[in-house]
């Protein structure tokens, strides 16, 4: 079997499903390297990477260069060059574009490529510009497609009487961008009746479909006009650049493909010579394919892999749709009987199958075998709108998922996390765990994201805020930093400069020169997860065939619609409580072999199964199903058994067979084939901690009160060592842990804090070798290692209360330096206040430096903690510099530098931007922004709140 195939032809009438091998993996260590050394100084392959958006195309060499360099001090290993059209408010000052694939371009693709390898640095390109990619050039039967039904319900007797240019019309493709090349046409006319129990009771008109005007004698009676139309061109590439604008590409179209990518490698090869002499890796954007759902052989294809013609039932599978595909009427039509809607949902998931086999066959497999034989790997965002969302990722070198700091919810990000919405103040995306689970079974250790996507607080982003989202992205098992983005802006350009999209990572931006230190934490943590496997023994089987079924594919990451939106809460509470899960599939399972009451595949092994309200099984996977509960697996259903087989063909049969099975494993092995309710309350981080104890589910350690903030993973590193990371979620509030290790896991090995700001590492003493307790600080993290180190100074962690308080609130001398007017202004302060609310200080930007001298009888071992502080702190006692604090408590161990007597402490705060952007109202670029109708951002903390105190060590 190919290696890195799906076998062609896949029946889903008979579930004979099968792909890539999963033991290929680029990513599998083959040595073991010294890892405390890449802790201390990771490599630039470890240290994050920035998207480079190269805006409009408009670069130069020379400032290229200066970018570059700019981007290795700030602590970045590589770059994304990803072109993209010029951002619509911004002057582009006269510069002129480079037309893609262009020699000129071409060039400066080679010589930044050449310079970054110079400076250590990786360079990854993106496939195409914007997304998903396309050109100019494409001829028509290249061009992506969708099918669109138009349904109009209507009374006879009548004449219905109607032109096809009006319903070209009322369906007109919903897309970002239209292609004002797109073109028209009628598959076929139907009339239903309303309501309409079979298929055979609709009177076929489709004999007009060629007529400028359809005319329909309609019976008495309710009824309802059906057509199907076809668009092709119908949509244009999202922030194409010249060049790689225009139509996008067919992605179910083979041979568009293969001749896309083989005319842009051989264009540049042709010019600069091999493209792995300068990339690591070619990138593709996330395949937001608009909709595009057909090609010329598809009716061919789906009987020749269901077995039975789709285009009688197409006009009653579909539904009403907007952007990007996106359901908005899943009532559109006539209203269909019970049974009718029964079938039809069988042939909607055939129908969504079909084509996410052929996306698979046509575009994925086409893409990874032109990365292998140009001798580079492969990354992407394999999701969209109807891929697979997990298998799709497999056969990547990088997959790749995305967080976000802001989305469209306009979610507070570590001030919630409710458990009645899965997506409400997460930094990932539901997608990423498809994604990494993906990476986890085909024994792949680099999984990247885009990190923190954010287009609601720009100008408002914090490093304390990036670091708690990415944070919570390695929860997901995301293993390396691609932020997002980078824009190419000249210097010289009018401020804020070319803004595409972003956390405005730019040297502008007032937090840029402490930027290094958290590109440093991230680097060292991925140098420790990438040398790494990723520990999981509980699976989660999503119900997305159901999905399918019932509503359609979704647009992910984000879903409109989600027939179990609890699904990732399920992973969330069993991390939450000590133990650790990835998702497998219906195809995943159906792979798997059964060995001792464990689901095995590749070296993955599960023994709990959770079926989150599955209805619908394949054949094969519940004969995995039966063998893994005999074999002494355990499946936890929750809500319902499955009750149904897959696609339309023979589906009695199907449905019979699941329902048989199901009905013997209820009898025979009840204590391990298992039916629970949801919890009625959305507690499901409680729901689950009771599921624990009364079914005996697997975890590693124990988490004393489980919080909603509070998360943790496991990797099992190759030189024998136990690694856990540990994160408490919340901006605000800390959180009292006592973690209890299972001492089978940790026997014979010692504890360690490694220090993800520092570099350095401590011995940690656990209570009666197995309990740790420690109060994670606001957005606090920490790295536990266990191994055969024994000799080492012992942690020593700054208390964050102490004894003889001295509350310093009061009475401080604010200096003001604006970082972007340049004014210098001078305030006294009475008491210590959030900026937001001080009439002088609510719209400034820049650098706040705190002046107090206080008076101290003795030199004891003080600590001092500012509190509550919105902004990035340098603490200088006496005019000697103490530290810097960019991210949870500002705790300082003064005990060095104070003196009996007068002492004068001076803290310089680092502020955000925003409020004062909300102020330039002249600048356009700023107000598309911050004060964007709908997108009004809201007016931000800053400063020091305190209590500022100073106390003794206990």
């Amino acid at each position: 079997m190919n290696r890195r195939a799906f076998i062609k032809n896949t029946s889903i009438a008979t579930s004979s499903i099968f792909f890539f091998n999963q033991f290929e993996s680029l990513a599998v260590q083959k040595s073991h390297p010294d890892l405390y050394s890449l802790f201390k100084n990771p490599p630039s392959p470890y240290r994050p990477f920035v998207r480079w958006w190269w805006n409009g195309n408009k670069v130069k060499k020379e400032e290229l260069f200066r970018q570059l360099a700019l981007l290795k001090d700030a602590g970045i290993g590589g770059v994304e060059i990803n072109p993209i059209s010029f951002p619509g408010k911004a002057d582009d000052m006269g510069i002129k574009s480079l037309r893609w694939l262009s020699d000129e371009w071409i060039n400066i693709v080679r010589d930044t490529c050449q310079e970054a390898k110079s400076k250590e640095m990786t360079c990854d390109l993106l496939v195409g510009s914007g997304w998903p990619f396309g050109s100019e050039d494409l001829k028509e039967e290249e061009r992506g497609e969708v099918l669109l039904v138009f349904a109009e319900k209507v009374e006879g007797p009548m004449v219905y009487e109607t032109n096809k240019y009006s319903i070209y019309s009322s369906v007109d493709p919903q897309v970002t961008d239209k292609n004002p090349l797109r073109s028209p046409t009628l598959l076929n006319i139907k009339l239903s009746p309303d309501p309409v129990t079979a298929i055979e009771t609709a009177i076929d008109f489709s004999n007009q479909i060629n007529n400028d005007i359809i005319r329909i004698d309609v019976p008495e009676g309710k009824h309802c006009i059906y057509a199907v139309v076809r668009f092709k061109s119908f949509a244009k590439v999202i922030n194409g650049a010249p060049g790689a604008s225009g139509a996008i590409l067919n992605h179910l179209n083979k041979k568009a493909v293969e001749d896309y990518l083989n005319r842009m490698s051989s264009t540049i090869q042709g010019k600069i010579g091999p493209l792995s002499n300068y990339l690591r890796a070619l990138f593709t954007d996330s395949m937001e394919l608009e909709g595009c759902n057909w090609c010329d052989d598809f009716p061919e294809e789906f009987k020749k892999r269901c077995g039975y013609d789709l285009m009688p039932y197409l006009p009653f599978i579909m539904f009403k749709v907007g952007r990007l595909g996106a359901v908005v009427d899943v009532n559109y039509g006539a209203k269909k009987s019970p049974e009718l809607s029964d079938i039809l949902r069988k042939v909607r998931f055939d129908f969504e199958y079909t084509k996410a086999i052929l996306l698979r066959e046509r575009f994925t497999e086409v893409y990874l075998n032109w990365c292998k034989k140009l001798q580079v790997k492969s990354r992407a965002q394999a999701y969209g709108r109807g891929f697979f969302p997990l298998e799709t990722s497999l056969g990547y070198d990088i997959p790749e998922g995305e967080s976000w700091t802001t989305n469209y919810l306009r979610h507070k990000l570590g001030e919630e996390m409710p458990d009645d919405d899965y997506r409400r103040g997460r930094g990932y995306t539901m997608i990423n765990k498809y994604v990494s689970s993906a990476a986890h079974l085909a024994g792949n250790r680099m999984v990247s994201c885009e990190e923190m996507t954010n287009t609601y607080q720009v100008f408002n982003e914090t490093l304390e805020l990036l670091k708690l989202g990415s944070d919570q992205s390695i929860m997901s098992g995301i293993t390396h930093s691609i932020w997002h983005g980078f824009n190419y802006s000249p210097k010289e350009a009018a401020f804020p400069g070319w803004v595409q999209y972003g956390s405005y990572y730019n040297e502008k931006n007032n937090w840029w020169p402490f930027f290094k230190y958290l590109n440093d934490y991230k680097a060292r943590l991925s140098s420790q997860l990438q040398n790494g496997t990723y520990y999981s023994d509980i699976a989660i089987l999503p119900a997305n065939y159901d999905l399918w079924a019932n509503n359609g594919v979704q647009t992910d990451p984000f879903p409109e619609l989600l027939n179990v939106p609890y699904t990732s809460l399920l992973w969330e509470a069993i991390h939450k409580n000590g133990g650790a899960a990835d998702y497998i599939t219906d195809m995943i399972l159906s792979q798997s072999e059964i060995k001792k009451g464990k689901i095995v595949y590749g070296k993955k092994s599960f023994g709990t199964l959770f079926l989150p309200a599955v209805e619908s099984l394949s054949e094969l996977a519940i004969q995995k199903i039966e063998q893994f509960v005999k074999g002494g697996g355990k499946v936890i259903c929750i809500e319902k058994y499955p009750s149904k087989g897959l696609g339309f063909l023979n589906w009695q049969q199907k449905d019979l067979a699941i329902q048989t099975t199901i009905d013997r494993l209820k009898t025979q092995f009840a204590d391990r084939f298992i039916l629970i309710d949801k919890p009625s309350d959305h507690k499901f981080l409680e729901w689950y901690s009771l599921l624990v104890t009364t079914h005996q589910l697997p975890t590693y350690l124990k988490i004393a009160s489980p919080n909603r903030y509070f998360m943790q993973v496991r990797y099992q590193r190759d030189d024998g060592s136990e690694m856990f990371f540990f994160q408490n979620a919340h901006r605000y509030d800390a959180y009292e842990a006592k973690i209890i290790f299972d001492r089978k896991k940790i026997n014979g090995k010692y504890a360690w804090i490694w220090d993800l700001d520092t570099g350095e590492r401590f011995r940690l003493k656990l209570t009666n070798d197995t309990t740790f307790e420690y109060n994670f600080g606001p957005t606090a993290s920490l790295l536990l290692i266990f191994d055969d180190h024994k000799d080492g100074e012992y942690w020593k962690p700054l208390p964050h209360s102490g004894k003889s308080t001295l509350n310093l609130d009061q009475s401080w001398n604010l200096e003001l330096l604006h970082s972007l007017d340049s004014s210098v202004k001078n305030i006294n302060l009475d008491q210590v206040i959030d900026m937001k609310d001080h009439k002088e200080l609510v719209n400034f930007s820049g650098k706040a430096i705190y002046r107090k001298q206080i008076t101290l009888t003795d030199r004891k071992n003080y600590i001092l903690n500012l509190g509550r502080v919105y902004g990035i702190t340098l603490l200088y006692v006496n005019q000697k510099q103490i530290g810097i604090k960019w991210y949870g408590r500002r705790v300082f161990d003064i005990s060095k530098y104070i003196q009996k007597g007068v002492n004068e402490i001076e803290i310089h705060l680092v502020t955000t931007m925003g409020n004062y952007m909300k102020t330039l109202t002249g600048n356009e670029v700023a107000q598309h922004w911050v004060n964007r109708k709908g997108r009004e951002q809201e007016i931000q903390s800053m400063g020091i709140v305190g209590p500022i105190e100073i106390y003794e060590q206990n």
